[in-house]
């Protein structure tokens, strides 16, 4: 099964969301949100990779016109990457505020989209494009791994410790399906349901079940850490009482 994804975009759509990442960062920050802020930045180098390295250099699949192929996708990787990634940890760590965090990326989304299709006439397009047979059945093969490995340690689980397999669908699914939406509805990408159904299903969920355990060993570090420089604390004050 192969179809072109396709987007066409103006640059006023690059130079606004350009902002609204610099803006998400520094709310990140601000709030001391650090781990989501870097979990973020390592999506975006990802993304990157697999997308110019991957899908341009190596399979040739990705086609970019009207801008530098290399600046384009590192922007594009890192705008999708950065806020998939960050948000994906905001999920899994089961942020007290995740339905703000979740309506201020989808509505920063669709804003941005909004507002560069209807005053960015006069900017530059940018069109990309890319099939999918030569990676899909390589993802297909990550994502039943995955789920597999979770569904069979949840059946052979005797402690009582299922992971939560529903939300891991749940996250995996809402996170594609809301940008690639958002790009559809706002004409940035042709019509056609297929795409945003089968992407939906595969392109960020299929790495969900692996992001799930590297959330849980991350965590895990940081609660020894914060264990051992406690116990040093108390070491200290106790020798100096």
């Amino acid at each position: 099964m192969d179809y072109l994804v396709a987007r066409e975009l103006n640059t006023l759509y690059i130079l606004l969301d350009i902002m609204f990442l610099l803006l998400l960062g520094l709310v990140l920050l601000k709030l001391k949100k650090k781990t989501a802020f870097f979990f973020g930045l390592a999506g975006g180098i990802i993304y990157f990779i697999v997308d110019y390295g991957i899908f341009y250099l190596l399979l040739g699949t990705r086609q970019v016109h009207g801008a530098n192929p290399l600046t384009f996708l590192l922007w594009l990787s890192m705008s999708y990457g950065f806020t998939n990634f960050l948000w994906i940890w905001l999920f899994l760590d089961k942020d007290k505020k995740i339905i703000e965090w979740s309506l201020l990326i989808i509505i920063g989304w669709f804003s941005i989209a909004m507002i560069a299709q209807a005053y960015g006439g006069s900017f530059p397009l940018i069109s990309i494009s890319r099939g999918t047979s030569g990676y899909h059945g390589a993802m297909a093969i990550m994502l039943i791994i995955g789920y597999l490995f979770v569904i069979i340690k949840n059946l052979f689980d005797e402690k009582n410790e299922r992971i939560p397999v529903l939300k891991l669908l749940f996250i995996g699914i809402i996170v594609q399906f809301s940008w690639k939406f958002v790009l559809l509805i706002s004409g940035i990408r042709p019509m056609g349901f297929q795409p945003l159904i089968v992407n939906s299903l595969l392109e960020t969920n299929l790495g969900i079940p692996y992001l799930y355990f590297i959330h849980l060993y991350i965590k895990k570090q940081k609660q020894e850490i914060i264990q051992t420089k406690t116990v040093e604390a108390n070491i200290h004050e106790v020798s100096h009482s």
